[in-house]
């Protein structure tokens, strides 16, 4: 969905929030639930990137070289 991708994060939670709410109701005309469901799992897909991303971006570290390593890969090398 290209107008998930304008969206902040917050805001595309608080779109799938509400797609959730109607949809439990039930009392949504089939047509327009297909719709609401197809936006929902855009939004979805979009918030579990954006996680993504930022959980890539703070486990990473830069090195004395300046080379960017996983935080984790840190770890490793000083119990060994």
């Amino acid at each position: 969905m290209s107008t998930a991708k304008k969206l902040k994060f917050e805001e595309a939670m608080q779109q799938l929030e509400e797609i959730v709410t109607n949809l439990e109701r039930g009392d949504v005309p089939l047509e327009e639930a297909l719709d609401q469901f197809q936006k929902g799992v855009s939004l979805s897909k979009f918030c579990k990137e954006t996680l993504q991303n930022a959980e890539q971006t703070l486990t990473k570290i830069v090195d004395e070289n300046g080379k960017e390593k996983l935080f984790e890969d840190e770890d490793e090398s000083e119990s060994n």
